[in-house]
């Protein structure tokens, strides 16, 4: 079990689409402090490669947001409704950020097939007027 995992499991188990909760109340629930880069908000960004803790929300189906690291508060809002139509919990924690966010975005664009997207489009843009 990985040192954030429990705050995984919190956070798969809630049945809201929002939960604020101070860093005392996420270091009670891993039994382990914080790291000291918790005062910064960059640390509570949602990037994947930020930390083994982003992981840990992010793979939850949680994105951070209203961080007050002066405040030590934070809200965690759910990426998309609990349990997609037809689908079952366990198979929503089985797929990993990425692979839902492929399935949101799934067909929103469109490319042509024999279109290269590295060819330039050879439009000119207007020059800056003075």
């Amino acid at each position: 079990m990985g040192k954030y995992d429990p705050l995984k499991a919190f956070l798969e188990s809630q049945p809201i689409e929002q939960v604020s909760m101070t860093f005392a109340e996420i270091e009670r629930l891993l039994g382990v402090p914080l790291p000291k880069s918790k005062q910064y908000p960059a640390w509570w960004s949602n990037n994947p490669s930020n930390n083994t803790m982003t992981k840990a929300w992010l793979d939850a189906g949680f994105t951070t947001e209203q961080v007050d690291t002066a405040n030590e508060k934070l809200t965690f809002r759910r990426l998309k409704p609990r349990f997609p139509t037809g689908s079952t919990g366990a198979e929503v924690s089985r797929v990993g950020w990425l692979a839902r966010l492929r399935a949101e975005l799934g067909g929103t664009v469109q490319v042509q097939p024999g279109w290269d997207l590295t060819n330039p489009t050879g439009e000119i843009w207007a020059a800056e007027q003075e």
